[in-house]
């Protein structure tokens, strides 16, 4: 942290004497809601920065001094760095660019290991507990000591220093959100290192929230359901068997429901994008290529859990209740991630709306010979189309398809299927139906990252998996797979953020 520190410190001041000269920009990376989104979380680690010192204090006479020490200086860290993404982040780098290489590469590992920190704590106390639900639910047979990572001193007073405890383990997903977050914003702005951009105009989108009625009050419906969950599982859970097997049931179907709904919403929002006809944007961008591997690569933590029980749940000689819900809930996380990456990726390479007609054409149009493009408009003229709204010659400009006869023939009987198909979604009507479609799966994208984040997590309480697959194994997959879970969800949420935007 501290060689971040200096390097971001030497990098800001070179910008500020440098200030009046002109840079190029990547507009694409670092919008203001993922900056805005980025503060609040590096808010939320300041305060559990404090919460640690004061922890520490508590625990002075038996703590070692960089208990102290590395909350200060994670804290200094994370306010400077948040001042360096919200003034640098969309910087397209062309001088010293090995020192600056080096420096952004450093910066991303180490918010990646300061990641990996932050995952390993929480999984410590996550895994205290889910040994004390095992052994209500029954399966003491399969639980090892209980470690409680309680420093062997007093702390006055007793009370604070408990409060204090469990106010960390509470802050610390969103601490783990901040860092995966930092480490994404610093690998694009390490892709534009010396990249050459495009000197067109950006299109500069803006969200308007009119006219999303029906998604947003169905997505915070599914919002207030999950707080509700959330809180009946947390006190259910572990306090005896039935209660614990009812609270898993309960949670189950819960997921059900939604995983289907934002399923069928996804499918909807895919077969809407299959018949609308829409020109692609193919020019490079590292901050859309990186969310798009980001959405695979972090969904493949959830697929993992999901397969894993699937297998537990054949091979188990017994079942308890619970796992026929468990076994439809693990077949649509599946399916549901996969609708739901395909309909994000499909709409984040489409044109804005905002997009002029002419620019699209010519992202899918060559330049032809003036006798190829009198042969074209010779032929739309005779089939009396060369009068329509959506002329396929624009001056010396023709179709990448051979301009023949039997072409344009096809092309237009195409274009008729389609628009039967779009008939009663023509205009504002597809953009709404599209942007209510995003917003209920924003919303439901941020539900879903709720339980596991803040402890509701079946994987480890319903005992199934570690019986058949082995304690120890089955708490080393889901310790690796589950951060990547979680933090699916809030990609994806930003995702569709992004993707409403652009509606």
């Amino acid at each position: 942290m501290l060689l971040q520190l200096l390097w971001m410190l030497w990098y800001v001041g070179r910008s500020y004497m440098q200030r009046r000269l002109i840079r190029p920009k990547d507009t694409h990376a670092g919008a203001r809601w993922l900056r805005g989104s980025i503060t609040l979380f590096a808010f939320i680690t300041v305060v559990l920065g404090c919460l640690k010192v004061a922890y520490f204090i508590g625990f002075s006479e038996c703590l070692s001094a960089t208990e102290g020490v590395f909350p200060v200086t994670h804290a200094v860290h994370t306010l400077l760095q948040v001042y360096f993404l919200w003034g640098h982040a969309k910087d397209i780098i062309m001088s010293f660019k090995t020192l600056e290489r080096f420096g952004v590469i450093h910066s991303v590992f180490t918010n990646l290991l300061l990641w990996a920190n932050s995952v390993l704590n929480e999984s410590k106390h996550q895994l205290n507990e889910h040994k004390e639900r095992l052994i209500t639910l029954g399966f003491g047979n399969i639980t090892i000591v209980l470690d409680d990572h309680t420093p062997q001193c007093n702390c006055t007073p007793p009370a604070l220093c408990s409060a204090l405890s469990h106010g960390i383990y509470y802050l610390y997903p969103f601490n783990i959100e901040y860092q995966i977050l930092a480490s994404t914003m610093l690998y694009v702005l390490w892709k534009n290192i010396g990249r050459r951009v495009d000197s067109s105009q950006h299109q500069k989108m803006q969200c308007r929230f009119d006219g999303v009625l029906v998604g947003s009050v169905l997505g915070l419906t599914v919002l207030a359901a999950t707080i509700a969950v959330v809180v009946v599982y947390m006190i259910h859970i572990g306090r005896s068997k039935s209660k614990s097997e009812s609270a898993l049931i309960m949670f189950y179907l819960y997921a059900i429901t939604v995983l289907l709904l934002m399923g069928a919403a996804g499918l909807v929002g895919s077969w809407i994008y299959r018949v609308d006809e829409k020109s692609l944007d193919e020019s490079k961008n590292p901050a859309r290529k990186l969310d798009v591997d980001l959405l695979v690569a972090t969904g493949s933590g959830s697929w993992l859990l999901s397969w894993g029980s699937i297998l537990a749940i054949a091979c188990a000689e017994t079942r308890p209740p619970y796992t026929w819900y468990n076994l439809p809930y693990s077949v649509l996380v599946i399916v549901e991630k996969y609708v739901q990456n395909i309909f994000i990726i499909e709409s984040v390479h489409l044109e804005p709306e905002g997009v002029p007609e002419d620019v699209r054409t010519l992202r899918v149009v060559t330049v032809c010979s003036s006798e190829a493009a009198a042969l074209a408009a010779s032929t739309l003229g005779s089939q009396g189309m060369a009068q329509d709204g959506s002329p396929a010659v624009n001056g010396n400009l023709c179709l990448q398809q051979r301009c023949g006869k039997e072409d344009q023939e096809s092309g237009w009987e195409g274009a008729t299927g389609t628009t039967r198909c779009l008939d009663f979604l023509q205009g504002g009507m597809k953009r709404r139906l599209l942007r209510n479609i995003t917003a209920f799966l924003f919303l439901c994208n941020i539900s879903l990252w709720i339980p596991p984040a803040f402890g509701c997590r079946p994987e480890y309480d319903n005992g199934l998996e570690e019986i058949v697959f082995g304690f120890e194994p089955w708490i080393i997959v889901v310790n690796l797979a589950m951060p990547f879970s979680i933090f699916y969800r809030m990609h994806a949420a930003a995702a569709l953020f992004e993707v409403y935007c652009k509606i």
